[in-house]
């Protein structure tokens, strides 16, 4: 069985046994995709592949057509946009994803964001690293309205945290699960309501054709001024040419982006002093990765025996 691993060099050194393990199962070929890869390469790659284990990389029609033998995919991560699901069942191909696994990293990731903008971290940290000592004023997240786009996984353990805060919590989503929003003192509202009660707005929600540019010129013009955007999930969700905008006029306080629409981004939003920007970190933490590792090895296992697999995309 031939193995294809298509992951980031952070995540090879997180979990040094998953390479050890998978060369147990069959030939493992292992390709770091820092630098990202080209579609000519990517297709030279895989074509010998019977298991793709992918992060980011996207696997559309032309690579999957690659590969002839390829019996699944397993997607190292939560999110699914960029495998071509369809063509791949169409092919007879199974794909799996991870949902939950790293849910808790994503949302702690999205607290530490929405304190770091709010505190202005990140300015201050750079600031006394020069030799600037100088108080500045902030906003404190406790006791404030939480709005949660989405309540899958993510927004789940968001709500989850904000008890811990006090805080209000609003959730737009599809998924309603009013047991858990009692329990944790969250109400559903409209989108309008969201936007514009809302002092933290987390975007959590997976990205699909339909909500590309969710947060756009009109949701950004519903927001207070002293409120802030979190983007946690895909940065198709989110107009980044309208919220450069928005921020530069000073219509809301500022946003934190774990994720952009181009990654690395070639737009000046990260440039901009009242954001605060990451480079897609928010599942990166040890405790994450050896799930999603644990739960990619056993799947591959099963497919090998011939069992039903863990969170296969029907």
């Amino acid at each position: 069985m031939n193995i294809v691993l298509l992951l980031k060099e952070a995540f090879y050194e997180a979990d040094k046994n998953l390479i050890p393990e998978l060369e147990t199962i069959g030939e493992v070929k292992v390709l770091h995709t820092d630098n990202g890869i080209g579609k000519e390469q990517l297709k030279a790659e895989v074509k010998d592949a019977d298991i793709i284990l992918v992060n980011i990389v996207k696997l559309d029609k032309e690579v999957l057509d690659a590969a002839p033998n390829l019996k699944c995919i397993i997607k190292y991560g939560a999110g699914i946009d960029n495998i071509d699901v369809d063509y791949a069942k169409q092919k007879g191909i199974r794909v799996t994803s991870a949902p939950g696994v790293n849910a808790p990293a994503v949302a702690d990731h999205a607290f530490g964001l929405m304190l770091s903008a709010a505190r202005k971290i990140p300015k201050k940290d750079s600031e006394v690293k020069s030799g600037v000592w100088q108080t500045e004023m902030g906003f404190e997240v406790s006791g404030k309205t939480l709005g949660i786009i989405g309540f899958g996984a993510i927004g789940k353990e968001l709500a989850k945290r904000a008890t811990g805060f006090s805080m209000k919590t609003l959730v737009y989503g599809n998924h309603k699960d009013y047991v858990l929003a009692e329990q944790l003192n969250a109400h559903f509202v409209d989108k309008d309501v969201l936007f514009s009660e809302a002092d933290f707005i987390v975007v959590a929600t997976s990205l699909t054709a339909k909500n590309r540019h969710l947060v756009n010129a009109e949701t950004l013009s519903q927001m207070k001024p002293t409120a802030f955007l979190v983007n946690i999930s895909r940065g198709q969700l989110v107009d980044e040419k309208a919220l450069a905008e928005s921020l530069q006029k000073g219509e809301i306080a500022g946003a934190a982006l774990d994720v952009f629409e181009q990654e690395p981004p070639v737009s000046g939003l990260p440039k901009l002093e009242n954001v605060v920007a990451t480079p897609h970190i928010g599942g990166a933490t040890y405790e994450a990765v050896a799930r999603i590792s644990k739960l990619s090895v056993s799947n591959i296992r099963k497919l090998q025996k011939g069992d039903a697999l863990d969170f296969e995309i029907k």
